[in-house]
């Protein structure tokens, strides 16, 4: 059972990064995004690149997973959503779900359907810790993870933009009224979003393929944990994906792999019935 429970926090970690930046979009821009999970398909891809053609490891890769997909996020922002920011709910989830299956269908023809893996130094190695084994690439994904929600925090604590960020989530139009530009906030706390999922989804390559439909794995979890931590909630976010991490580590122990996520979404179906604001209330 211990072994379990570290296995889930080294799994939550990450779970709880990627869906950060849904939390975040969703707390800003009040746009749930449907295709966040492809963006961190394209962050695997960058990485995988990366890995095969200039022989970067995926955890130094990641960072530019994180630069080359938040530009991509920028100018997805700028020019597709910034136009549904008024419109209505429907119009905003037509609009993310046409982005999931465009993004997807497009790599399908530029990448193909195969499955694609690297192969780093560490991959089967693991550490000891008295009865207790933990592998290499969760614990380097994990404290990857961990720093960049440390950085995550600083910015949104410490620098005017992510001040910004801040103030436009919670009053749009008092944050216009001290000199903020929401247009520019906006297109920034996208990227960052998405960016934040790319990242994760770098982190991770040591241990998952890389496919086209590979984002279809992870958006009901990242749905999970958002709701779970409460949607819009960083903080929450990030909890809820180390709780999401334990609760799907420590279900294996009782129930075969195929019933893996049962308890999983039992608890997010008793949360949504009895605490719809989530565990961790508040941006």
């Amino acid at each position: 059972m211990i072994q379990a429970l570290v296995d889930g926090i080294l799994l939550g970690g990450v779970y709880g990064v990627i869906s950060t930046g849904l939390s975040l979009v969703f707390g800003v821009l009040g746009v749930v995004n449907f295709a966040h999970a492809e963006f961190l398909m394209l962050g695997m891809y960058v990485a995988w690149f990366a890995w095969r053609y200039l022989g970067l490891d995926p955890l130094l890769g990641s960072a530019l997973s994180f630069v080359i997909v938040f530009a991509i996020g920028y100018l997805v922002q700028r020019t597709l959503v910034q136009r549904v920011l008024k419109a209505p709910p429907a119009a905003q989830v037509f609009l993310t779900v046409g982005l999931m299956i465009v993004i997807e269908n497009a790599a399908l023809m530029a990448f193909g359907s195969d499955y694609r893996s690297v192969s780093v130094p560490y991959q089967v190695e693991g550490y000891r810790l008295g009865d207790i084994f933990v592998g290499a690439p969760y614990l380097f994904a994990f404290v990857a993870a961990v720093v960049l929600a440390g950085a995550l925090w600083l910015f949104l604590e410490r620098s005017w933009s992510g001040r910004a960020i801040r103030a436009v989530a919670q009053d749009p139009m008092a944050a216009t009224l001290v000199g903020v530009d929401t247009r520019r906030t906006y297109a920034l706390a996208f990227g960052l979003g998405v960016a934040l999922t790319a990242f994760g989804g770098a982190v991770i390559l040591p241990y998952i393929t890389v496919s086209p439909t590979v984002g279809g794995q992870f958006v009901v979890l990242m749905f999970t944990v958002v709701v779970l931590g409460g949607l819009g909630s960083v903080a929450g976010a990030l909890a809820g994906g180390i709780m999401v991490g334990i609760v799907q580590s420590l279900s294996a122990l009782v129930f075969p792999i195929q019933l893996q996520n049962l308890c999983l979404f039992v608890i997010f179906i008793a949360v949504l019935a009895l605490r719809p604001q989530g565990l961790i209330k508040g941006a």
